[in-house]
């Protein structure tokens, strides 16, 4: 907790702009998902989503980018204007000191004195530990379903497993997410349905992963073509469970 509290007091997490910052995050995509040149976001990108009305943040350390997020401007068919976030890391040997929390707090701070008042990203619906993240500690809620979305990767974290991902739809103005920021701890996830996952996917051998995968692309789209959406998660020591409602 010392340790916790030690780099969370020296953090600071502010707006990248330079192309030199931006170099920065190449070496972070390397060492935190394990890309190669074929996944990478360039540098010059940066500057792209950041002129079209996007975010570039960085967390530094004593002066060293250790964390970053990359979010580009969307628009929905109905006119609402949001942001994609398209990538939020943190360096593997800072995790669990509340470095990411922290980057997606200034995140929606951004966003929102941008005028902009929703976030969306994908996520892996089978790791157990982002789940929590996005669902519980951050209060996005989902209902979207994309089979194999970005393809095969070069990342060792995807596993060679087809792509799938929910959709994490944050409202940043609701009370559920208001709370969050405050701290607020929420009510007990109570779901009218239920969705299990292994709790940790990384142990189990390809064929069941696959197999999980296979059962979660079915249940999913057709709990939400019934008018269900993600709205909690809870952990067990051999499952997990996600919690949604009408």
């Amino acid at each position: 907790m010392a340790a916790r509290k030690a780099v969370l007091g020296s953090l600071e997490v502010r707006a990248v702009k330079s192309l030199d910052e931006w170099q920065l995050t190449v070496g972070l995509q390397r060492e935190i998902w394990g890309f190669d040149e074929t996944d990478e976001v360039p540098p010059r990108l940066f500057g792209v989503f950041l002129r079209t009305g996007g975010s570039c943040l960085g967390a530094f350390l004593e002066g060293e980018m250790v964390g970053f997020s990359l979010a580009f401007a969307g628009l929905k068919a109905s006119g609402t204007r949001y942001w994609h976030s398209h990538m939020v890391g943190v360096r593997p040997s800072l995790h669990g000191h509340g470095i990411g929390y922290r980057i997606k707090l200034a995140q929606r701070e951004a966003a929102l004195a941008a005028g902009v008042e929703r976030i969306e990203w994908t996520f892996d619906p089978l790791r157990a530990r982002n789940a929590h993240f996005n669902v519980t500690k951050l209060g996005t809620v989902a209902d979207e379903y994309l089979p194999n979305f970005y393809g095969t990767t070069s990342s060792d974290l995807h596993g060679g497993l087809p792509t799938d991902r929910l959709v994490a739809v944050w409202h940043l103005r609701s009370r559920r997410v208001a709370d969050r920021v405050l701290g607020l701890q929420p009510p007990p996830a109570r779901g009218s349905l239920l969705v299990e996952i292994p709790s940790s996917i990384e142990r189990l051998p390809r064929a069941e992963a696959l197999a999980a995968r296979g059962r979660l692309r079915a249940e999913f789209p057709a709990a939400f073509a019934r008018g269900f959406r993600v709205t909690g998660f809870t952990r067990g020591p051999a499952t997990a469970t996600y919690h949604l409602n009408r």
